[in-house]
């Protein structure tokens, strides 16, 4: 494959086609493309930093030569500047991208371990959960450099979804406590004169209701239960990350019982941290293996109100433990009246790999089994405390599984 001008579907002579095909090349190029200058010159020093090979030239493969490969030299002094450069040149969007790569290509999660490389680096879920994996090893000079990343993350989040969700679960609350034999004073006359407008008389010009809607009577009282079971293998972190701010939110609302645990083949109850989602994430243990069973054991001990409950499982359903088991207490769990929803994923990818057959089997259960982005996940505790069709709302809203 040539790797000049000709790769370019447009006149030869065009600078700015030239100017990207050189930057996505990098060596590769040759001398057939004029070299970059000014700010080009250190994007494409950052770039090859990571994606060239030590020898300057990109390493070749089914891309045709494309950046794919980096000599970036493992050395946290080298590592933070090249932080520094890549935020100078990039959109915070692309940063998360390539500080991901150099983690993942170049094996730097042992830089993490230094509170230099912190205090460098552009916070993101995806890093929060590089750091919460390395909790057991972090040293105490490193503690407060990662809470304080992940305090950054977290305090980002929960101004994503805090309102949305406060609003979506209150408004579903309310809907659930209207009453249908209101007394005069609790009439809400807006909803009762659009929910009859059939029965308009063009004679008396006026509007004779056959059903009254009356407004719910505000209570400090719990009105529904919410468990969240979370899978923490490696493989859930961003769901873990997002789960945690997610539960401490709900945790907020009276009118919501909300608990949070966490498993992988222990299951640790992390329900009296959610004052403060930072100590929840940190009350995590990223990777292990993954008993489903035995959570959904613990989580069955927590439902009192079967019919008042909802009960969401995050998890890629690959189960370690006993899955006969497994599936028997989901059963348990609906023919109870309990509201169980699995979520494969609570994060911005989409589905991860999972377990087809468990999710095929819960689906037969009535269990909706899919991945939820942070986004939809909102409309969803709203759909389910008003006993929407969930099945329906995951078809809707998600690619499903």
């Amino acid at each position: 494959m040539t790797t000049g001008p000709a790769m370019t579907t447009g006149p030869a002579s065009d600078p700015e086609r030239l100017r990207r095909w050189r930057m996505l090349l990098g060596a590769a190029a040759g001398e057939q493309f004029a070299q970059p200058s000014g700010a080009d010159a250190g994007a494409d020093a950052a770039l090859a930093a990571l994606y060239d090979r030590g020898d300057g030239a990109p390493e070749r493969g089914g891309d045709g030569g494309r950046r794919r490969a980096g000599n970036l030299a493992a050395s946290a002094p080298r590592v933070a500047r090249w932080l520094g450069d890549i935020r100078e040149h990039f959109p915070s969007t692309v940063v998360q991208v390539m500080q991901a790569d150099a983690i993942e290509r170049l094996n730097l999660t042992r830089l993490l371990l230094e509170p230099e490389m912190l205090a460098a680096v552009e916070p993101d879920v995806h890093l929060v959960g590089t750091l919460l994996s390395l909790t057991g090893v972090m040293p105490d000079a490193t503690k407060d450099a990662a809470r304080q990343v992940v305090r950054t993350v977290v305090d980002d989040l929960e101004k994503r979804v805090a309102q949305k969700t406060v609003a979506a679960v209150s408004g579903a609350l309310n809907r659930a406590t209207r009453i249908a034999r209101p007394r005069h004073a609790d009439i809400d006359w807006d909803r009762t004169i659009r929910a009859n407008l059939r029965h308009y008389q063009p004679e008396l010009r006026t509007v004779i209701p056959e059903r009254l809607v009356g407004y719910g009577r505000r209570s400090t009282a719990v009105q529904r239960d919410v468990v969240l079971c979370v899978d923490q293998s490696g493989s859930m972190a961003a769901s873990v990350v997002y789960s945690g701010v997610f539960a401490a939110v709900l945790a907020s609302m009276r009118s919501l019982r909300t608990s949070l645990v966490v498993f992988d083949t222990a299951v640790v109850d992390l329900t009296d941290q959610l004052g403060d989602p930072v100590e929840v994430l940190f009350g995590t243990q990223l990777g292990g293996g993954t008993d489903i069973n035995r959570a959904l054991a613990y989580g069955q001990q927590l439902v009192t109100r079967p019919r008042d409950t909802i009960f969401v499982l995050i998890s890629d359903l690959y189960e370690g433990g006993v899955r006969e088991q497994m599936l028997r207490r989901v059963a348990e769990l609906t023919a109870a009246g309990v509201q169980v929803i699995t979520l494969l994923a609570l994060s911005d990818e989409g589905a991860p790999a999972y377990d087809h057959d468990n999710a095929a089997a819960l689906a037969a259960l009535g269990v909706p089994a899919f991945a939820c982005t942070p986004d939809a996940f909102p409309d969803l505790m709203a759909a389910a405390i008003e006993r929407r069709d969930l099945m329906a709302f995951a078809a809707r809203h998600t690619g499903r599984g």
